[in-house]
């Protein structure tokens, strides 16, 4: 009898451990702006969309980055810009502001020996590839958030991008 309850206690505590381990990393520390990129023909997929895991482009209709890319009135690129990134058999799309400063001033920077996320200000790193925009290193991690995270839909040879 006493070796069944000392089972059940044990079950017990493994199941809370467990349970208590699972944390909730916030997305939504970014104000949420409109997104809406279409990148749907396959000739404007051809030019500015990525390929290859890891490649990466930047979108920001205010500074004009790229600089040669179709902006219209429908055009949103976000709070902070918008990062498109290939990851290992799709793309991703993020906001480009530091979830931790949330600013459209602090936007972070890619870096390319690991392509991690990186904020100038606070130091944080996230990761993009393959990590959904989490936490890596940084105040991000105590404070548990990641980058927002927006849709990336196929759209006739290409694909558009929304929140």
């Amino acid at each position: 009898m006493k070796t069944r309850q000392a089972i059940y206690t044990l079950l017990a505590l493994l199941a809370l451990a467990v349970t208590s381990g699972c944390e909730h990393i916030d997305n939504k520390t970014v104000p949420r702006f409109t997104v809406r990129l279409d990148l749907g023909s396959y000739a404007l997929w051809n030019t500015y969309g990525v390929n290859g895991m890891g490649e990466y482009r930047i979108f920001d209709r205010i500074k004009r980055i790229p600089a040669n890319f179709p902006y219209n009135v429908n055009t949103y690129t976000g709070f902070g810009g918008v990062l498109l990134m290939m990851g290992i058999d799709t793309p991703m799309a993020y906001d480009l502001s530091c979830p931790v400063e949330a600013s459209q001033d602090i936007v972070l920077s890619i870096d390319n020996s690991n392509y991690d996320a990186v904020c100038p200000r606070c130091g944080s790193h996230f990761n993009p590839l393959t990590g959904n925009g989490g936490p890596v290193s940084g105040v991000a991690i105590t404070n548990k958030v990641g980058m927002r995270q927006y849709r990336v839909m196929p759209s006739n040879g290409g694909y558009f991008i929304s929140n």
